[in-house]
């Protein structure tokens, strides 16, 4: 049976006496396309940092491909695509350059880049529709296209388990259907698995996996088909994925 590549078993975390994650535990196995939601205030940025390694949990333990996170070896097994990055307006570096830099996680830093690894960085820009705009600086791109670049530089190192946190906020049309493309691409055809970290699932609602919504602990956990049988939708909400998610307790 194949590890699962993360693990999260009872995880707590609390800033003094305010516990903000109580009890949360879930698996993400091979090939797995799983969404996380909550509204604002429901843990989903503290839990996400404590999966990554970068909080210590007050309780509970995690395991990314069976290791601590913060000892994790090969870093390049994990992905991961942050919020709109603010220094993406001050960027000096080309989109091709930004993306080089997500392969040489995996190959190391010493290492040139061989014919294999621009192969893969050249993938990566298709993916995401970049491959046009390959030379043109990141800071002169629209926020959209930026986005997108931080994607392709994830993609890039070819990971395991990609982590996407709220990544298609603000952003047009176009990128989100690119970034839907690339995320099912990476499931599909290279057999990755993605957590994604979202309010909306409009663009992605029908390749998921299974959905897992948080507001402190883990109020659901399971196919979209499931959640959307008690009358959720899944797609654009006008405003923060709001009042279902107060009738769950």
């Amino acid at each position: 049976m194949p590890v699962s590549y993360l693990v999260a078993d009872g995880i707590s975390y609390a800033y003094d006496r305010d516990r903000v994650v109580d009890g949360v535990s879930f698996e993400i196995g091979p090939g797995e396309f799983v969404a996380l939601v909550g509204p604002n205030g429901a843990g989903k940025s503290t839990l996400l940092r404590v999966l990554l390694g970068l909080l210590t949990t007050t309780s509970g333990k995690v395991l990314l491909f069976g290791q601590d996170p913060r000892s994790l070896k090969d870093r390049w097994r994990l992905g991961y695509v942050p919020q709109r990055p603010a220094l993406a307006r001050d960027l000096p570096a080309t989109v091709e350059e930004v993306v080089m830099a997500g392969r040489l996680a995996r190959t190391g830093w010493r290492r040139r880049l061989r014919a294999p690894d621009r192969k893969a960085v050249a993938h990566a820009l298709e993916e995401v529709g970049l491959q046009n705009l390959a030379s043109r600086r990141v800071a002169d791109l629209s926020g959209g296209q930026q986005q997108r670049t931080f994607i392709a530089k994830a993609l890039a190192s070819e990971p395991d388990l990609l982590v996407a946190d709220e990544p298609i906020a603000g952003i047009d049309a176009e990128s989100q259907r690119r970034f839907r493309e690339s995320l099912t691409h990476l499931v599909r055809q290279h057999g990755g698995s993605v957590l994604l970290v979202s309010h909306e699932l409009g663009a992605v609602a029908d390749d998921l996996d299974r959905v897992i919504v948080l507001k402190g602990k883990v109020l659901f956990d399971g196919p979209p088909a499931d959640l959307a049988a008690t009358g959720v939708s899944l797609g654009v909400h006008s405003e923060d994925l709001p009042l279902w998610l107060e009738a769950l307790r």
